[in-house]
């Protein structure tokens, strides 16, 4: 498992990388990354589920909606996906890092570090999609979002369940339909 995810980042340093030379970057479309980064976040959640001490403290967390709408997405485009897609990575970087300052169990906080890192791999995949960029989402540790698309979590469990949610639905629908990849398939 430890592997797979240092050869991801690999792949994602070559590709950072890579941008700054003359060939953009190639868009990473395989959606078995995606897979790996939801079988980690799911095995948070059981690490949670077994954590007896230094869990973390009982608090509020602004995380995005996960529920998802194909009336509104079918309507949405793909730039349009991308910039709630990449807010709401923000939002669960944010959360995740402001979890993990509570948290003293050891697996727990390497769970929650390895979490936190495939956010921001996922950021990179989605940059090398080469997508419309959202602008950068960062709150004040209690301060409330202006935003119909997030929701408050008031326990650790909920918030790994949260981003569980969002990589399975808004994340995957997101990599399924970037037009980089809609290429590269066919």
């Amino acid at each position: 498992m430890q592997t797979f995810t240092g050869l991801v980042s690999v792949l994602l340093v070559f590709l950072w990388l890579g941008g700054n030379l003359v060939s953009p970057l190639r868009p990473i479309c395989d959606l078995r990354v995606l897979d790996h980064f939801v079988r980690e976040a799911r095995d948070s959640e059981v690490i949670m589920r077994g954590c007896r001490g230094g869990c973390g403290a009982m608090k509020s967390y602004f995380v995005p909606l996960t529920s998802v709408d194909f009336a509104v997405l079918e309507h949405m485009d793909v730039n349009g996906q991308a910039v709630e897609v990449q807010t709401g990575l923000s939002l669960l970087d944010q959360a995740l890092s402001n979890a993990m300052k509570t948290v003293s169990n050891s697996p727990l906080a390497n769970a929650l570090d390895n979490n936190i890192s495939n956010i921001h791999s996922l950021g990179q995949i989605l940059h090398s999609l080469d997508l419309q960029q959202a602008r950068s989402t960062v709150l004040p540790d209690d301060s409330a979002p202006a935003s119909t698309q997030t929701q408050e979590v008031s326990s650790l469990p909920e918030l790994l369940q949260v981003q569980s949610s969002f990589l399975r639905g808004k994340v995957r629908l997101l990599l399924s339909a970037a037009p980089a990849c809609q290429r590269q398939n066919s």
